[in-house]
């Protein structure tokens, strides 16, 4: 049976390893699963549905194995009683994006939010950012009004004035920078540490430990060697995206590379600390089903296994 790798452009480890065929060579029998490619029964509404349903119901009805994605989907996959385990985290992303609003929208903290539209892809990180920052000032779900966008509908809907803020993210943020002056409400530094994450269902990890290891040694070398050739990498992206129809500016994404930590680490107290009071906080707003243990999603013997030195880069 083939590995199913599920794979798009906001985890820049998966895409850039799915274009360079390292994995290939340590597992000669890869799926790739474009998350991309979403019926329309996936798709949401951060009004009523729960964050990261879609990726959940990848998870769930046979679409892949393994996962990169932002800070959010393994909650809501323990939630829904996936038994899931964490593979290990980035480094912290605290340059990748930030909560914004224009500069001459009267808007200047978070606590201006009340009542007005968010933009943000609901599911991933952001949706956990802007919880956190509502949660801050005294504010919960409840008293805003999120709007589901992507990288590029998000910051043209912030322009146009169809939004009131915005959670950016690079390359995307950079063209809304250059357009217009924007207020920062919340950095991301201030309210956590934002990895990349990878994850997998519990009975793989268990009953096919050479696959799990295979992944995560290709991912390694992968990371390095983007560290290394950051231009490179950027290509891949520019490619699929003009493939695409999309416009796409290779010096953004080379600078979007090189400010961004690749590598894989062990789960650290701090994320699993982070992740469980941003499930406290999804409970407590109605984003998420049930109460869960985040560290009930850990396996010793992975941390193990990426605290040993990597191979060079592929």
């Amino acid at each position: 049976m083939s590995l199913r790798v599920g794979y798009f452009p906001h985890n820049n480890s998966l895409f850039v390893l799915r274009h360079r065929g390292v994995l290939e060579q340590l597992l000669p029998d890869v799926e790739w699963v474009d998350l991309r490619a979403l019926p329309p029964a996936a798709r949401v509404d951060p009004k009523t549905a729960l964050p990261g349903e879609h990726s959940d119901w990848l998870f769930t009805e046979g679409g892949y194995d393994i996962i990169g994605t932002g800070f959010t989907p393994p909650l809501t996959a323990l939630a829904n009683q996936r038994d899931i385990v964490y593979l290990g985290i980035s480094g912290p992303r605290v340059e990748n994006g930030r909560l914004v609003a224009t500069a001459n929208s009267g808007i200047t903290s978070a606590a201006d939010l009340k009542g007005k539209r968010v933009g943000i892809a609901h599911g991933s990180w952001q949706t956990t950012l802007l919880l956190f920052a509502l949660d801050r000032v005294g504010l919960t779900w409840a008293d805003i009004e999120p709007v589901d966008v992507d990288v590029h509908g998000g910051g043209a809907a912030l322009l146009a004035g169809e939004l009131d803020a915005w959670v950016g993210t690079y390359p995307g943020l950079r063209e809304v920078e250059a357009a217009t002056t924007l207020t920062t409400l919340v950095d991301t530094a201030s309210v956590f540490s934002h990895p990349s994450l990878w994850f997998t269902r519990r009975d793989l990890a268990e009953n096919d430990r050479g696959a799990v290891e295979a992944v995560l040694t290709a991912l390694r070398a992968s990371d390095a060697w983007i560290t290394e050739n950051p231009r490179a990498a950027a290509q891949y992206f520019v490619d699929d995206a003009r493939s695409r129809g999309v416009p796409a500016d290779l010096d953004a994404w080379e600078a979007a590379l090189r400010g961004r930590p690749f590598g894989v680490h062990p789960v650290s107290a701090q994320f699993l600390d982070e992740q469980q009071r941003a499930a406290d906080l999804l409970v407590a707003n109605g984003l998420l089903p049930r109460a869960i243990d985040v560290r009930a999603a850990v396996l010793p013997w992975i941390g193990e296994l990426l605290a040993q030195p990597a191979a060079a880069p592929a």
